[in-house]
């Protein structure tokens, strides 16, 4: 069969390039590798799907090149998609930092995706594992087991390696490679971190949180942090993972409200207040407690020197973890990384070397914080190649 545009990929990216595509008259067919499309927007966002973030900003995305992310974002923003939220009907809520979620459930987005395609006539295929992809004359020939496909323009819609059970692979990276395109050595991004050494410790605290201030590389955010059976998680962990490297250290500041001198104050206003009950005002019972046997203070404040509580106070407000490394892909969230923006035209997304090739979404070296970000990149790179399809 001929086409105008081959979509590779029948996630978010692939699902929204694919029907402004379609919208705009062209004839476009998606392959999906899997039984059925929108795997991981099914199970995002605890199965409601953090389908965007009001604040969406270049700022908050990692890259390569920090610029490349800023005409597809601008040109296709959040208030876009929620107006077509809106249009098919869906309720859904803003949390926390700008984060909106589906009040029912991520199949909705999936459903809502499917309809506009099949209203823009687009043909989506799945369980099509493509076996080669050929480019002469101008045109993309694409075979799979049981089919061949071509057409003038391919669009790399795959995503990253995270979370492989959802049948995530490296195959963006293997087909980029194919028509010579640098890779940014892809991690796992948005993924908890792992303890060993001293740090062991803290696994004693799996299930215990607290709102904290943490950082990795000058990059800090202040969310939840939660101790796992393995290490740090949480909101705040998830985030800075993202700019944490093997071999760096994270710090978490456990009291992030407070300035220096408040213990020293806390002293001089009551100092019989016991060390541990401080603490435990603040944060719970058991991690307070084990921060205050590291710290190896105990009695009352009064009892302490102002040097002493000084030097506490510093170590909360900084206390060093080293992670030994992270869950890995099985358990990150999304991929840093990827094809290089280099390669790529930031106002269409289509490969400067390669005419009819696209790559968008998760397959870019184009990286957003938790909590809706990734998804708005794939809304915004995809409506940005359709456009120029």
């Amino acid at each position: 069969m001929e086409y105008d545009a081959i979509i590779l990929g029948g996630g978010a990216a692939g699902l929204y390039c694919a029907m402004h595509a379609g919208r705009r008259g062209k004839r476009v067919l998606v392959l999906e590798r899997g039984e059925k499309v929108g795997k991981k927007i099914l199970i995002s966002g605890g199965g409601r799907c953090n389908f965007t973030n009001r604040h969406t900003r270049p700022e908050a995305y990692l890259s390569s090149n920090r610029h490349f992310a800023k005409s597809a974002l601008a040109r296709h923003t959040a208030q876009d998609f929620i107006d077509l939220v809106d249009r098919h009907g869906i309720a859904w809520h803003e949390k926390t930092l700008g984060q909106l979620f589906c009040d029912g459930s991520a199949r909705q987005i999936v459903a809502m995706l499917v309809e506009e395609c099949e209203a823009a006539g687009v043909k989506i295929a799945t369980g099509q594992d493509v076996e080669t992809v050929e480019h002469s004359d101008g045109r993309y020939s694409i075979t799979s087991a049981t089919r061949t496909d071509t057409a003038p323009a391919l669009v790399i819609a795959t995503g990253g390696p995270s979370i492989p059970k959802m049948g995530a692979s490296d195959f963006a990276y293997r087909l980029a490679r194919q028509f010579g395109l640098k890779i940014v050595e892809p991690r796992p991004a948005l993924v908890p971190l792992t303890l060993g050494g001293e740090d062991v410790l803290f696994r004693d605290l799996s299930g215990i949180s607290a709102d904290v201030a943490a950082t990795a590389n000058k990059t800090t955010f202040r969310e939840a942090a939660l101790f796992t059976h393995r290490g740090l998680s949480g909101p705040a962990i998830l985030q800075v993972s993202s700019y944490w490297r093997n071999g760096d250290g994270v710090t978490v500041d456990f009291f992030p409200d407070e300035k220096p001198g408040w213990l020293v104050a806390h002293k001089h206003e009551a100092p019989r207040t016991a060390f541990m009950s401080v603490l435990r005002e603040r944060l719970p019972e058991r991690l307070a407690g084990t921060l205050a046997e590291r710290l190896e203070i105990a009695g009352e404040l009064g009892s302490q020197t102002d040097k002493a509580l000084r030097q506490a106070e510093a170590r909360l407000a900084a206390w060093h973890f080293m992670p030994n490394g992270s869950e890995g892909y099985a358990k990150a969230e999304v991929t840093a990384g990827g094809i290089a923006c280099g390669e790529l035209s930031s106002q269409t997304m289509e490969a400067r070397a390669v005419p009819g090739l696209y790559a968008i979404g998760e397959a870019v070296d184009v990286t957003g914080w938790l909590g809706g970000y990734n998804f708005q990149w794939a809304w915004s790179s995809g409506w940005a190649a359709a456009q120029a399809i």
